[in-house]
């Protein structure tokens, strides 16, 4: 959108818009007087000042506060990325369940007992705490019914929620704010919520698939469990994890925002995303059951252990979104011949 392509160009293109502003005009402030973000200038301007070792470590401030990292991390701290990570995690805590619930009731209509099976041992890997909450024997027999409530729920719940992290997205992008008729508008969040619902099922399909493969191979080459078999399994279920989750987030960061970021940005964004996602399901899942499963929570457990989960997963998409929104500085122009 226009008002995205405006953003990127003055937000980085100034010098001062991400922190790279570390040459003042007649060179009057320090380098990276504006590297803070706007929260206190150069946070680093002490390392330099110490005597003996300060001047040998300004040439690696500088550096660093010049950094493609640096930058997306000022940008974040300008734009008050918890705030933001915040309103991601309310109003998906809130569009998780009926998601959930339809999803659930889709499966259990066409599944068998086997399948049901599996897909509960999916929900516990991919959100821990929340299948002891979902009765699948009971979505069995009512999925005409639950399904039907969860989906009218969700269409409301859905679209709000794509409304609310396009916001946040665009305020990353630090872009204006759209005022458009509301029927489009509601009618173009819908298409992006089915549109990611779409690339989630193709993305998980692929992932179901490719898993599938990998362990019939190792099956057929009649290597046995465990050991170098189940490290082969392990490595080749996290890159297909990783790959599936490089498609969701590479439609959230440019699609939901408007956004045409670089490709290389977006590559890497992506792949940051989708490996810290994968790490963080791994690192948070048994602290997370764990929490869900202590007595002295009761019944908030699970919504704590959700919301906590959510919160990190809401962060890393903010910073994934602020690293494609910083651009690389321009290269300084060469002074002319006899200047």
């Amino acid at each position: 959108m226009k008002g995205v392509r405006g953003v990127r160009g003055n937000g980085d293109g100034d010098g001062g818009g991400d922190g790279g502003g570390d040459r003042g005009a007649g060179g009057e402030r320090e380098p990276g007087a504006d590297q803070g973000g706007g929260e206190g200038g150069n946070p680093f301007a002490w390392l330099t000042r110490l005597p003996v070792v300060g001047p040998a470590l300004a040439p690696a401030v500088d550096r660093l506060l010049a950094s493609h990292l640096w930058r997306a991390y000022a940008r974040m701290l300008r734009v008050h990325w918890t705030r933001l990570a915040a309103a991601i995690t309310f109003t998906s805590f809130i569009a998780l369940f009926p998601l959930l619930t339809v999803g659930a009731a889709i499966g259990a209509a066409a599944l068998t007992d086997g399948q049901l099976h599996k897909l509960e041992a999916q929900l516990a890997e991919q959100i821990p705490g929340i299948s002891r909450q979902l009765d699948i024997a009971g979505l069995v027999d009512n999925a005409g019914t639950v399904g039907l409530i969860a989906g009218v729920i969700l269409l409301f719940t859905g679209v709000g929620w794509v409304r609310s992290l396009r916001d946040c997205l665009r305020a990353v992008w630090e872009a204006p704010d759209e005022k458009g008729n509301f029927f489009l508008d509601k009618l173009r969040d819908g298409g992006l919520l089915l549109g990611l619902g779409a690339v989630a099922l193709v993305s998980v399909g692929c992932s179901a698939f490719a898993s599938a493969a990998v362990g019939r191979a190792v099956e057929a080459m009649g290597l046995p469990e465990g050991g170098a078999a189940g490290g082969l399994l392990t490595a080749a279920g996290f890159c297909i994890a990783v790959l599936a989750d490089f498609a969701l987030l590479a439609y959230v960061l440019t699609k939901l925002p408007g956004a045409h970021p670089p490709r290389r940005a977006v590559i890497t964004a992506g792949l940051i995303g989708a490996i810290g996602f994968e790490l963080l399901k791994l690192l948070l899942s048994g602290y997370l059951r764990g929490v869900a499963a202590r007595s002295m929570y009761g019944a908030f457990g699970t919504p704590i252990a959700l919301l906590l989960w959510i919160n990190f997963t809401a962060k890393l998409l903010v910073f994934c979104a602020s690293w494609t929104a910083t651009q690389r500085p321009e290269p300084e122009p060469e002074p002319a011949p006899g200047a």
